[in-house]
């Protein structure tokens, strides 16, 4: 988005300075039209001249796009331009009227601007951008770009009927430059005296006590020539506004040597930017730096220790029964005990600016070497804070940590390697007990007793009990008809020697030790099955979601294994929804595309699953081929009080139409985020207010095709 702003304002400089060019119409006006296509990027452009005797029209200027054929507007009888052409009109073949829907199937287009231009008050030609492949619904800012190329080009053709230079008329020159939205100041090369300010640059105070500052350093300036092609960035303190300024030289009307200096604000882009790298760097719940922020400080400390020989240390903590305070008090109380411990680590002196959340309820500190020394009464200090109680909704709740610590470059210099020893050592310090910390040592065995228990069951499992694993099913909703029109598969595991768990107890560790790719394919043949069954039973349309995990989505034969899956259940392949993590998504890109492509050809929609769970993907989404995103639940946990998070989920529709991707929103509990996220306008919901995970035959009773909500609503 911020790259197609600076192309909008570089195209329109360039425009602008064709004003001063030499050379006959068509030549500048041709360059023009190129400039145009930088920006707008559709597949033809073109000056359409009006015959005299207004019988005719015939495009004499255009722009034809590589591998496109021209347009049949050449001598084109004026009974077949069905378009209004008395002011700029936007039409495409979904809101054209049925005369110019005509037009637009003769000229075998499906998108179109027009403009008239102007001599002497008599419509003489029109400016055209069309496109042959899209409809196309252009906004304001590209609909203001096409009509102040238009007010160019009309003084250019005035200026040729006239013979006599667009510049020497200062009127025009004025109404030129006013009706460009930044402000604008011309003064002398030399001695800085002012020509011209326009509108904007005379009576926005902001802007001009800008435009006088940056003149100023310009005229100051000992290296001017290389500084005139870097835009420069200003704030402005008294009105708190960016503002980036630009300047070149021309020659005056006068014939004087000036400069330019154009003043835009930039207020919203910065903001825009501080939103995206704020977001890309910082964990969504509780502010602090993210998993993503930490590997890039932590190999930018790691190749300083390297190269300096200096110590340092990672401190990995694991909440202790984490997993309690969310099941039994509810995720509300978990998120603020985790906003809490995020905000206490930030306390503890020398680790400010060090703390991460690696996601659910681990955090990372780096010890840079600065603290090195500090080590030990940091450790004591951490170990302090959760021997306290924590305040959870006016409430004493106590929750301890195990704490694991790498030191570098002793343990390691590599990141990931480095990481991974701190979590091992985490580990170890678990299996002592509560509160506990343990340094990385390579002869220790570090699985505790409950790992052991869970992998050889779980291996056993797998091998010869895989029906011990159980897939529920939870309903997503149309939140417009409140219908359960597609669930996800979820699973769980009905251990014969342990018990029931839910996912979080022994997926984690099969992800570890690699056992996950053979619960994922069971469970997505068990879903496809299931599907299978459902569309066979009258719901032709209903929709399963599986979640692909990142081990399986890194096998080398994943879409293999997907179709055999596909082949053996006989399931329609258009109504399964394989769901790919954020994380796995902005991973290397190039890898993901190849996988992702695999498996689409393979006839399943792809969804992109826990978007927001602190990584930014809005510079990665656009790039793959979804059908859907679904909004993790810490997006709309609050977001009935946070104006924040509503505006966020504005802007993920927003994007989402633009993409043409559905938006699924997951985690709705209650009535109020219902409603407030149906007049957003997401597509579908997912959560505990419609339904929890159920088996297959409860989902069949409750959910199957229903309208759901109905007590609640």
């Amino acid at each position: 988005m911020l790259d197609n702003y600076n192309l909008k304002d570089d195209v329109m400089t360039n425009i602008v300075n064709l004003l001063d060019k030499d050379g006959t119409f068509m030549e500048i006006v041709e360059e023009i039209i190129h400039e145009t296509q930088k920006y707008l990027c559709t597949s033809h452009a073109a000056i359409l001249q009006i015959s005299v005797d207004n019988s005719w029209i015939n495009s004499v200027i255009s722009y034809v796009g590589e591998d496109e054929e021209p347009l049949p507007v050449t001598n084109m009888a004026i009974e077949r331009f069905h378009i209004d052409g008395e002011e700029l009109r936007c039409c495409n073949m979904s809101t054209a009227t049925e005369q110019e829907r005509k037009t637009l199937q003769y000229m075998g287009i499906k998108s179109m601007v027009i403009a008239p231009v102007f001599i002497n008050d008599i419509r003489v030609m029109y400016f055209a951008v069309m496109d042959v492949h899209s409809i196309i619904e252009y906004n304001k800012e590209q609909l203001k770009f096409i009509s102040d190329v238009v007010n160019i080009i009309q003084a250019i053709a005035q200026k040729k009927v006239t013979k006599n230079s667009l510049l020497s008329s200062y009127e025009v020159l004025k109404a030129i430059l006013n009706s460009i939205g930044s402000g604008i100041i011309v003064f002398g090369r030399t001695d800085g005296n002012i020509f011209f300010e326009n509108d904007i640059a005379q009576n926005i105070e902001e802007v001009n006590r800008t435009a006088s500052k940056a003149v100023k350093e310009f005229l100051h300036m000992t290296k001017r020539r290389t500084k005139l092609l870097k835009p420069m960035e200003h704030y402005d303190p008294q009105s708190g506004l960016w503002f980036e300024v630009k300047f070149s030289d021309l020659t005056w009307i006068d014939g004087s040597a000036v400069s330019v200096c154009t003043i835009m604000d930039i207020t919203q882009k910065k903001k825009n930017q501080q939103k995206i790298e704020y977001q890309a760097n910082n964990d969504f719940l509780t502010g602090i730096y993210n998993r993503m922020k930490c590997e890039a400080d932590l190999r930018t400390i790691l190749k300083q220790a390297v190269e300096e020989d200096i110590k340092g240390a990672v401190m990995f903590l694991d909440l202790d029964d984490f997993k309690h305070i969310n099941d039994g008090l509810g995720h509300q109380y978990g998120d603020v005990l985790l906003q809490q411990i995020a905000a206490g680590l930030q306390g503890v002196p020398g680790l400010r600016g060090h703390c991460y959340r690696m996601g659910g309820d681990e955090f990372l500190v780096i010890i840079p070497p600065n603290q090195y020394n500090n080590l030990d009464r940091i450790v004591e200090n951490v170990i302090a804070m959760f021997n306290k109680p924590w305040y959870l909704m006016g409430t004493e709740y106590f929750c301890t940590m195990s704490m694991g610590i790498a030191t570098f470059p002793d343990n390691s210099s590599e990141v990931h390697e480095l990481v991974k020893m701190a979590d091992t050592a985490m580990y170890d310090a678990k299996k002592s007990g509560k509160n506990r910390y343990s340094f990385y040592d390579s002869k220790k065995d570090v699985n505790t007793i409950k790992r052991l228990d869970i992998e050889n069951n779980m291996r056993q499992a797998i091998a010869t009990q895989i029906q011990e694993f159980i897939v529920f099913f939870q309903p997503v909703v149309d939140i417009q008809t409140r219908k359960c029109v597609s669930c996800e598969a979820l699973v769980r595991w009905d251990s014969k020697t342990l018990g029931f768990m839910g996912p979080g107890d022994f997926v984690p560790l099969a992800e570890y030790l690699g056992l996950i790719t053979d619960i994922g394919d069971y469970v997505l043949e068990e879903a496809c099955k299931q599907c299978k069954l459902w569309n066979d039973m009258g719901y032709k349309d209903f929709h399963i979601n599986v979640n692909l995990s990142v081990v399986q989505l890194l096998q080398k034969d994943v879409v293999k294994n997907v179709r055999e899956i596909f082949d053996r259940t006989g399931v329609n392949p258009c109504n399964i929804v394989l769901e790919i993590t954020e994380s796995f998504a902005i991973n290397d890109m190039d890898r993901v595309m190849k996988i992702i492509d695999g498996l689409k050809e393979l006839g399943p929609e792809i969804a992109l699953d826990d978007f927001g769970t602190g990584y930014s993907s809005l510079n990665y989404i656009k790039q793959l081929p979804l059908n859907i995103i679904k909004v993790d639940k810490t997006f709309i946990d609050d977001i009935v009080e946070d104006e924040y998070a509503q505006a966020f989920i504005k802007l993920i529709v927003d994007l989402s139409k633009t993409i043409k991707t559905e938006i699924v929103v997951e985690g709705i509990e209650d009535i109020h985020q219902f409603q407030l996220l149906k007049e957003i306008g997401v597509d579908y919901i997912q959560g505990y207010f419609f339904g929890k995970p159920v088996d297959a035959e409860k989902f069949e009773e409750m959910y199957l095709g229903k309208v759901l909500g109905k007590e609640a609503l």
